[in-house]
């Protein structure tokens, strides 16, 4: 995903000269040919992140797109004030880039884990939360946010997250359907974490069960809205790298309570005890319950409960 971002970026950069990237002293070699390209167009701000994040909105403000990177920690906890003050109550439409969301940087330690960051963001006026599961779907992400004239956050992996999309980023859905033909309930995703949700699904079907798998690259309630209504009175699971408080299966929750959803919804992400811990992305994923394994077996086990009621 990082990569097809810096890719892309680029290639948008060349034709449009009001988009800016800003880094916070990273990506060292990932925009290495946008720095040489377009050294007008790029900033390296340094090791200061809240005079990089007031700088992005001045800029912006100014009639510029600027596109502000670092890893998923940096450009949000360090500098969340000047992100509330100076880019959301402003209405300021800065891009908010962060690289490295979830457990992927574990080996760093939990000062580089980014576990709350939808939550946060998603408490923000004005912001909307772009969560690509692959490359297609980041190139989807920022179109749409080209689309927009407001704050944005954009959550990528840090690389080399296979391509789970079948389809092209001009085919990209909202709601993006994996596989519609499924009936056994319906399991949904945001982000990276996609591909053991498909490996989970492989699974399944060698136990007999076809679940609907859908990914949701934007984390819009009208979005979320459209996905329970077509999919009414069916066991809902929600899977995310993200804390299970105030991420994508809260917001899953609470339209479908505001729309009083008939069916039933269960949540698998990061719980406490894993924050703190060190290790590898995979070991990390494995402690907190998001193997293809461990998904596949708790929507056997709900899927059950739910048939019996």
């Amino acid at each position: 995903m990082r990569n097809a971002f810096a890719t892309y970026l680029l290639e948008l950069a060349r034709k449009d000269k009001s988009i800016l990237l800003i880094t916070g002293d990273l990506g060292f070699g990932v925009f290495d040919n946008f720095q040489k390209e377009l050294p007008d167009q790029f900033i390296n701000a340094g090791v200061a992140e809240q005079s990089m994040m007031s700088m992005a909105a001045g800029l912006a403000a100014s009639g510029y797109r600027p596109f502000v990177y670092s890893i998923a920690n940096f450009p949000t906890f360090r500098c969340l004030e000047q992100i509330r003050n100076d880019v959301c109550y402003m209405d300021n439409p800065v891009t908010i880039v962060a690289v490295g969301a979830g457990l992927v940087y574990g080996v760093h330690g939990y000062s580089h884990h980014a576990v709350e960051d939808i939550a946060i963001m998603r408490s923000l006026p004005n912001m909307t939360i772009h969560s690509p599961c692959d490359s297609v779907e980041t190139i989807y992400s920022v179109n749409k946010i080209l689309e927009s004239n407001h704050p944005a956050y954009l959550r990528l992996g840090k690389g080399g997250e296979p391509i789970i999309n079948e389809k092209s980023h001009s085919e990209i859905q909202s709601v993006n359907i994996m596989d519609s033909d499924g009936t056994d309930g319906l399991i949904c995703w945001t982000g990276g974490i996609g591909y053991k949700v498909l490996e989970a699904a492989k699974l399944l079907r060698i136990r007999g069960l076809h679940p609907k798998l859908i990914s949701i690259p934007s984390l819009i309630p009208a979005v979320i809205e459209e996905m329970l209504l077509n999919n009414p009175k069916k066991l809902v699971l929600t899977v995310e790298e993200h804390s299970l408080t105030g991420g994508f299966g809260s917001l899953v929750l609470e339209v479908a309570s505001g729309i009083s959803f008939p069916g039933k919804i269960v949540r698998i992400g990061i719980p406490e005890s894993v924050n703190k811990e060190i290790g590898s992305h995979e070991y990390l994923l494995q402690r907190a319950g998001l193997s293809p394994n461990a998904i596949s077996e708790k929507f056997e086990l709900e899927i059950l409960k739910h048939q019996t009621r």
